[in-house]
């Protein structure tokens, strides 16, 4: 039976406040300095100091400004890594406008088959209520811009630039869901009166068309052919002609990109470890890439970030990047506020626990580009953002290793780092199905 609350039972509240003189301290504290600038821990800045034993020389970041295009901008910025250091070419960006362009394009025919597949559900319904929530947004995943390139090819950022609409996408996603609600009347009422699939068909061509023209109207036109020129590090004027985004790739990259496994950190009862996932309704281009998570235990897991960094290949991971983290300063600790001290409130909760109870899922993806190993274990972890140099350590930010194995979930290793039983399991190919709603379908 519900209870209301008394004012007897406000004044003993009150009365036990005033009662501990602990509070009082944090009262005058948080009154004029807010929660966390009163619990920051300074002590915590000093240890996690920006000194690895492996770190990789992967030069200036980038920004990606007032878009949640994190998960392309890590992605490509492992690609960069290595042009820049094959070619000799420096401060070497890749578009991640043209990335974002068929990002878009492709999620906006993604959210229409979603929508025809879900057509005779009402509308009440979890799955159709969550797919008219956000039918698109800039967030994904790796697979995700794997199934971009796969289909589409990169272009050097030269070749097709920001634009307003791209580095501050706010409007630009307001419009595009507004009219992929209205198309997805449009798709449901065809269904309900028995239309043919010609019509369908034809219907959701022309949808099509105008989500074209909406991204090219906000992002420009993307490259089908280009010439591409640079100045190497010794002062040599390069210069490739009638480039295709597609050749682009396989000369400049050319990595095969089925070799890279995403591997993920979710200590929940409904995941064992060892096991393939994939989330429903979770991806981009249809009939590309799936989405696809090994889940492993912790130590694994960072075994194999740490395989690759050791081999000089940057990481692709995803955290929770709000947990118990300094912008400015880019420590990402656990220990790095107090705040527990300060409101005098236990928040401990576990890893599992937190996935289960949505207090935490994945919200970042940043690239992991050193470690310090201290008699073969980590202590610390070296990052690249993507949010500029005036953040951080010109942009790099320091994770404790104590972080990592509380806020990350996933990272990206190319399977050549993983045993014999976990590479059976990926090439066994038997994922598990995931709810669309899943944390583990959280998107960066």
């Amino acid at each position: 039976m519900s209870k209301e609350i008394s004012f007897s039972q406000i004044k003993s509240y009150k009365e036990s406040f005033y009662s501990q003189p602990s509070h009082l301290i944090s009262q005058r504290a948080v009154m004029k300095n807010g929660i966390l600038a009163s619990s920051e821990n300074q002590q915590s800045t000093v240890i996690n100091n920006p000194v690895f034993s492996i770190d990789l020389d992967t030069g200036k970041v980038a920004n990606q400004k007032q878009s949640g295009r994190c998960w392309m901008f890590a992605a490509l910025n492992t690609f960069r890594h290595h042009i820049e250091h094959t070619f000799e070419i420096k401060d070497f960006e890749l578009s991640q406008n043209f990335t974002f362009f068929w990002d878009k394009f492709e999620k906006a025919n993604y959210f229409y088959e979603n929508i025809l597949a879900t057509a005779v559900e009402p509308l009440e319904s979890r799955k159709v209520a969550f797919l008219l929530q956000t039918p698109q947004q800039d967030g994904g995943q790796w697979d995700m811009l794997v199934a971009i390139i796969q289909k589409y090819g990169i272009v050097p950022k030269s070749v097709m630039p920001e634009t307003f609409s791209s580095s501050q996408s706010r409007d630009l996603n307001t419009f595009l869901n507004k009219k992929l609600r209205k198309d997805a009347i449009t798709l449901r009422s065809l269904v309900e009166k028995e239309a043919s699939e010609e019509e369908i068909n034809q219907t959701k061509a022309s949808m099509l068309q105008e989500i074209y023209n909406l991204l090219a109207t906000s992002l420009g036109t993307p490259p089908t052919n280009f010439d591409f020129s640079y100045v190497d590090t010794d002062g040599n004027y390069q210069l490739k002609r009638n480039l295709t985004p597609q050749l682009f790739y396989d000369e400049f990259v050319g990595r095969n990109l089925s070799d890279y496994v995403s591997v993920i950190n979710a200590p929940t009862a409904d995941k064992p470890y060892n096991e393939l996932y994939t989330v429903e309704m979770l991806g981009n281009v249809v009939g590309g890439k799936e989405v696809r998570h090994l889940n492993v235990d912790i130590d694994t897991f960072k075994n194999l970030a740490i395989d690759q960094l050791k081999m000089g290949e940057a990481v692709w991971y995803g955290c929770d990047v709000g947990q118990s983290s300094t912008r400015d300063s880019g420590i990402m600790a656990t220990d790095i506020y107090s705040v527990e001290e300060t409101l005098d409130i236990d928040y401990s909760m576990t890893k599992a626990e937190r996935l289960d109870y949505g207090e935490s899922l994945m919200t970042h993806a940043m690239v992991l580009t050193g470690v310090d190993l201290v008699e073969g274990k980590p202590t610390k972890w070296k990052v690249e953002n993507s949010w500029g140099d005036k953040v951080g350590s010109k942009g790099y930010f320091v994770m404790s290793d104590d972080w990592l194995n509380e806020y990350t979930y996933q990272i990206v290793v190319n399977k050549r780092y993983l045993s014999e039983e976990l590479l059976a399991i990926v090439e066994a190919d038997k994922a598990t199905v995931l709810a669309p709603w899943d944390p583990m379908g959280a998107l960066a």
